[in-house]
Formats: C-alpha cells, sequence, structure tokens
C-alpha cells in the first residue's frame, strides 16, 4: 500500500510512534454477485479493496476512489458493513499505525476489472463459494456484507 502524502508529513515529526488512523474497505459485488478481489504486490496475496480516506475525505467517498485506483471499476456504496478497532501493526520500516476500519458493502455501476495502478498484480471477480485463499480478515467482511444484518461491531467492554 502506497503512503500518502499526509502521513509522511506526520511521520516527519511523530517519528515510528503508533499513527491511530482511519481505513476504508470496500466489499464490491457485480450483478451476478460476484466479489471483487485484487492481488496485492506487497504480499502477493489477494484480498478485499481498501484504504486510507485523504484528510477530510468522507469514507464513502474514499471506497469508491480505492475501488477506481486499484481496479478501473466504479462503485457505489450501498450499506455500512462492519466498524472495527483493528489491532496495531508494524512495518518493515518499524513504523507503527492502528487503523479503525469502515467496511462498505458496494454495488458496481460500470468499468473493466482490471490492475489500475502500482499496488495490485492481479484484479479479478470471484464467486463467493470459490473465492481464492483469503486471510479472515478479507473473509469476515465478506460474509457480514452478504447478509442483510445491520452493521457489526465488537462486543462493547465493560468500563
Amino acid at each position: 500500500m502506497a503512503t500518502p502524502d499526509f502521513i509522511r508529513t506526520l511521520r516527519a515529526s511523530a517519528g515510528r510512534q503508533l499513527l491511530w488512523l482511519p481505513g476504508v474497505t470496500a466489499i464490491v459485488f457485480d450483478d451476478e454477485g460476484r466479489v471483487l478481489l485484487g492481488r496485492r504486490t506487497d504480499t502477493r496475496k489477494w484480498s478485499v479493496v481498501g484504504g486510507i480516506p485523504e484528510p477530510g475525505e468522507q469514507p464513502a467517498d474514499c471506497a469508491v476512489r480505492e475501488v477506481f485506483e486499484e481496479t478501473a471499476v466504479r462503485c457505489l456504496p450501498e450499506r455500512v458493513v462492519l466498524v472495527q478497532a483493528l489491532q496495531p501493526v508494524m512495518y518493515d520500516n518499524g513504523d507503527v499505525c492502528q487503523y479503525m476500519d469502515i467496511t462498505f458493502r458496494c454495488r458496481a455501476v460500470g468499468g473493466e476489472a482490471r490492475v489500475n495502478d502500482d499496488e495490485s498484480l492481479d484484479v479479478g471477480w470471484f464467486e463467493v463459494d470459490a473465492l481464492p485463499e483469503l486471510n479472515e480478515f478479507a473473509l469476515h467482511r465478506i460474509k457480514q456484507a452478504m447478509t442483510e444484518e445491520p452493521a457489526w461491531f465488537a462486543p462493547a467492554t465493560a468500563g
């Protein structure tokens, strides 16, 4: 994932300490019920589409932008599927980030799925019963996006 310029600016003064950042994931379905996935250049694994909103950018707009930037598919967000604080992650360079992920169910409305930037090795539509190997993060979000249940939240802890 390319590091946005505003994070590079923050890192110049914050160093490698933990940054609490918004994150957006888009689970995109086409009219046939297939889900859009990309094979990432950094991990070489298939995953759902996502990214970091620019300062002031609405989360749903970020989902639309990220999907188009990475896959050339145009989509419309339909609903929030999930909101979750993720565990901190340390990158190879020592930077530490923790993300608040907002996942949207989206519907494809145009474009032809293809690699559209340098973050993906491959892009494709997959039947939900014939997905490539995916991590639990992606599988949980796809499962939630397929339901009509209210948005998923981690159970609240008593304080």
